[in-house]
């Protein structure tokens, strides 16, 4: 059994959702049992949430248009592929409801003023619902038995609306009986991605570029063989191609080194994906839509060894370094958990830390969206040590970004450092902070946001990234 889950690119557009189709129906020969996880069409999910955001600032004209608009967009696909007249009246009916539900959700969010993280999971999840019933039909018009099924009825999730975590036995139990008989019966069911629901029915979503993380669950819970990302690039690759020209695929690549590339802004996986496939030894492979014959990468637990102890590099932008720092924090017990914890109250996400070995300072590294609530619980946790300057300062570094150089051959490995910053120094590249994790897995580097690029070329480089070696 496979799970063929396909982004927003995948299936953006008219063409897009043929090649799917031809995708699906390739695999579903091969191998008789396949589910297929769909995301929205591409941008939608973004049309949904900004037309739901100016609701809640009591503009109603973005909610209006996104309806016409979203409407046009899968009609068009609809009537471009969708052979069986009855059937298309019938998709334009499901369109009709679910996007008349929409605009009445965004009604009630514009007389009241305000967006709740459950009303924003109902709506958000809007675009998987308009898609999988689409894709579906498009399948069975080229002749694959196909039903679209909403997540809501397999996975079960936790409450934290916008970034829901599944319950593992009731989402297998579910699972199993909606989808067990549609698999024996040869029919593809074709899941709404992103998107869950509690245990009390009400809905949730997994995160923005959830749909990776459904597929995996449902891996899990189904016990997959393989279960199949399929996006817009050729697999996991050695750096941003856009950035390093002769970034190249790379062929197979561990759980853990997949996942650090996820966390460390590599957009081709979920960071949680990882997860279920990992607790179940469940194979992942990253493929292309739109060149199939690519062999792409595969994620698993014992990759082939490779001759390049570094596999990747990859970048997040966007940030801020926080800095406490102080004479009087030299030996004083509960500052960290104290930076941390007020840190937590801010309800920000630590991305990297790095801490001094005198005591005198503690660094991390947040979204800069996050700054302004992170300062303000500091200064306020901290009032009392700032007041009698046993603390200096909280000090905020904006515009810097972080670089990991990722791979579980760097472990035990001399000179990987001196090659870092041996490439780093030749460019004049200043290190603002370095951590590495005890696995050794990933060293993450704070540098300007200026000298991002730079500083992945050269690394790339350093390590001949570009060249296959005979394992690859």
């Amino acid at each position: 059994m496979r799970i063929l889950k396909f982004g927003g690119t995948s299936v953006g557009s008219a063409d897009a959702f043929g090649q799917v189709a031809k995708i699906v129906a390739n695999a579903h020969q091969q191998d008789g049992q396949v589910v297929v996880v769909t995301s929205a069409m591409s941008g939608v999910t973004d049309i949904l949430i900004n037309a739901a955001k100016a609701a809640a600032a009591g503009d109603r004209r973005p909610y209006r248009e996104a309806r016409d608009e979203l409407m046009a967009k899968h009609q068009m696909v609809a009537g471009q592929l969708v052979a069986d007249g009855v059937e298309r009246a019938a998709l334009g009916r499901l369109f009709e409801a679910r996007l008349a539900a929409f605009e009445r959700l965004c009604r009630s969010v514009e007389v009241l003023g305000e967006l709740t993280a459950r009303g924003l999971d109902v709506i958000s999840g809007t675009g998987e619902r308009l898609a999988a019933p689409l894709l579906a039909a498009v399948l069975r018009t080229h002749g694959v038995a196909a039903e679209w099924v909403d997540a809501s009825e397999l996975i079960v999730t936790t409450s934290v609306f916008g970034n829901a975590d599944p319950i593992i036995e009731p989402t297998t139990e579910h699972a199993r009986r909606r989808l067990g008989p549609l698999l024996q019966g040869g029919v593809v069911p074709v899941v709404t991605g992103f998107v869950g629901a509690t245990i009390d029915g009400i809905s949730t979503t997994l995160g923005r570029g959830g749909s990776d993380y459904s597929a995996a669950i449902l891996g899990a819970a189904l016990n997959a063989d393989e279960v199949q990302i399929w996006t817009d690039v050729n697999g996991i690759m050695t750096a941003d191609p856009r950035i390093v020209p002769g970034a190249r695929t790379i062929p197979e690549i561990s759980y853990i080194e997949a996942a650090e590339l996820a966390f460390y802004g590599a957009k081709v996986l979920h960071p949680k994906t990882i997860l279920p496939s990992v607790e179940r030894g469940i194979a992942l492979r990253v493929l292309n839509t739109f060149q199939p014959e690519h062999p792409g990468t595969l994620v698993v637990k014992d990759p082939k060894p490779s001759k390049h102890v570094a596999k990747a590099i990859s970048v997040i932008k966007g940030l801020t370094m926080m800095t406490v720092e102080g004479r009087g924090m030299l030996g004083v017990p509960g500052i960290a958990a104290r930076t941390f914890t007020a840190v937590a109250r801010a309800n920000a996400n630590v991305l990297m830390i790095s801490q001094s070995s005198s005591e005198q300072s503690i660094s991390f590294v947040i979204r800069e969206g996050e700054r302004d609530a992170v300062v303000f619980q500091l200064e306020a946790e901290l009032a009392q040590e700032l007041a009698n300057r046993h603390i200096d300062q909280v000090r905020p570094l904006d515009g810097i970004v972080i670089v990991a150089i990722v791979g579980a051959a760097m472990k035990g490995t001399p000179g990987i450092a001196a090659r870092i910053f041996g490439a780093l120094g030749d460019a004049e590249i200043n290190v603002i902070a370095i951590a590495q994790g005890s696995s050794e897995c990933n060293i993450s580097l704070v540098i300007a946001r200026g000298d991002a690029d730079e500083a992945v070329r050269k690394i790339h480089d350093a390590f001949r990234l570009n060249e296959a070696t005979e394992t690859d």
